[in-house]
């Protein structure tokens, strides 16, 4: 967290899962994702696959577990004035998901999640990947991010 900006980060953990990256590693990827001036307050759970499919259905209209999914909060993830930190969102992170895909990808686990929370994180910003002009910038935004953090 840098000097200028105040984020808090709460982690629930649902999933069952014990392979799991540290808190600390977690708060640290999405803060950098945030920016240094970000101010508020973000929540990311760890959902089963259950948990995952369920939300995926209810607010995406789609079948089965997903990754991540976000839900941005009342104020945009960026900086703004004022004393109480507002919501910047949600993200729900199936741990399941996650560690299949690393595999599959054969990538790190550790890498593997440094990249969805940050990924998470960018749909909170606004950032989408439904068209190959916005994904191009999402994905290098992705890339930068990730060199900077070693992976």
């Amino acid at each position: 967290m840098s000097a200028t900006g105040l984020v808090a980060v709460e982690i629930q953990d649902a999933s069952g899962c014990e392979a799991l990256p540290a808190e600390e590693s977690i708060r640290t990827w999405a803060r950098r994702a945030l920016g240094d001036d970000a101010r508020g307050e973000l929540t990311i759970r760890i959902v089963s696959e259950s948990e995952s499919a369920d939300l995926n259905s209810r607010y995406r209209h789609k079948q089965g577990p997903t990754n991540v999914l976000a839900f941005p909060g009342e104020a945009p993830a960026v900086a703004f004035a004022g004393g109480d930190l507002r919501p910047l969102g949600d993200l729900a992170i199936c741990a399941q998901v996650v560690a299949r895909e690393a595999e599959e990808q054969r990538k790190s686990l550790e890498a593997h999640w440094a990249h969805i929370v940050i990924h998470g994180v960018l749909h909170l910003q606004g950032y989408d990947h439904e068209a190959d002009p916005q994904a191009l910038v999402m994905e290098a935004r992705e890339r930068d991010l990730l060199a900077a953090l070693g992976f």
